[in-house]
């Protein structure tokens, strides 16, 4: 089955100095996942995996200025 008949939402993930990480996943748990595919052990260090957000992709442009 494809993973399109799944849906997936966008998260933003505190960092330890005080910006955001955006993520993408099934569920909070699956996005960092995700995340740990493309980051180092070091930017996900970073990562205070309990603190987000879940957000709509309409609403990302008030976060831009956050993202770290």
């Amino acid at each position: 089955m494809s993973s399109f008949s799944n849906p997936h939402y966008m998260y933003l993930f505190d960092l330890r100095n005080g910006k955001q990480k955006l993520a993408y996943g099934e569920s909070p748990e699956d996005a960092l996942q995700i995340l740990s595919i493309r980051l180092s052990p070091q930017e996900m260090a970073e990562i205070v995996a309990d603190r987000y957000v879940k957000v709509n992709q309409r609403e990302l442009r008030q976060y831009i200025d956050n993202l770290g």
